[in-house]
């Protein structure tokens, strides 16, 4: 059974690699660069998934306006990111949509019993918290510090927190293991 705690990597079918939950939601197309990548939003119920395992408590079903909404608002955060990371301007395209998702429904911040913050709305309202995070992290001085795996294959973006700001890969327990174990098998190899 797969760690329900919020730090757990994997959720529900889904990786929490980035440190932030708007670079999470990028993940959420597998593969992305490989010839044929796969969209883990297939359905509106996968965005009520995400949701879930992201932290948030759904009131109501998704729909498919809502499937589409995640599926722009994942890309308008992907595009800005990379174009960051880049040092490239803020796509306009990118831009624009995470705005308009931002600037919807909202979902409403609650005391749950436990006294810690929940995140309560409809997937529609759950979405544009998200956007809402996307712009903070974005407009704030975070942004510098957004990256991209280094591991070959990889695309998930995460947030840099480590204190030198030179993490290299989105999970030393998968992608920095990986390159660790090739990096030794080369250095065996050539001492051969």
């Amino acid at each position: 059974m797969p760690d329900p705690s919020p730090s757990a990597e994997q959720r529900d079918g889904f990786r929490f690699r980035g440190g932030h939950r708007a670079l999470d939601l990028v993940a959420t197309l597998a593969a992305r660069l490989k010839p044929a990548p796969r969209d883990l939003f297939a359905t509106p119920g996968d965005v009520e998934r995400w949701l879930r395992a992201a932290g948030f408590d759904s009131g109501a079903p998704a729909t498919e306006a809502d499937l589409l909404t995640a599926r722009r608002l994942r890309e308008a955060i992907h595009d800005l990111a990379v174009a960051r990371i880049a040092g490239k301007p803020d796509p306009a395209e990118a831009r624009a949509d995470l705005n308009a998702v931002a600037a919807g429904l909202a979902a409403a911040p609650q005391l749950d019993p436990a006294g810690t913050l929940a995140w309560h709305g409809n997937a529609a309202g759950l979405l544009g918290e998200v956007a809402r995070e996307a712009v903070l992290l974005f407009g704030g001085t975070q942004a510098r510090h957004i990256r991209q795996c280094e591991a070959e294959g990889c695309a998930i973006l995460f947030l840099d927190t480590s204190r030198s700001h030179d993490r290299r890969w989105c999970s030393m327990a998968a992608c920095g293991n990986k390159a660790k174990v090739a990096e030794f098998r080369r250095r065996k190899r050539s001492a051969e």
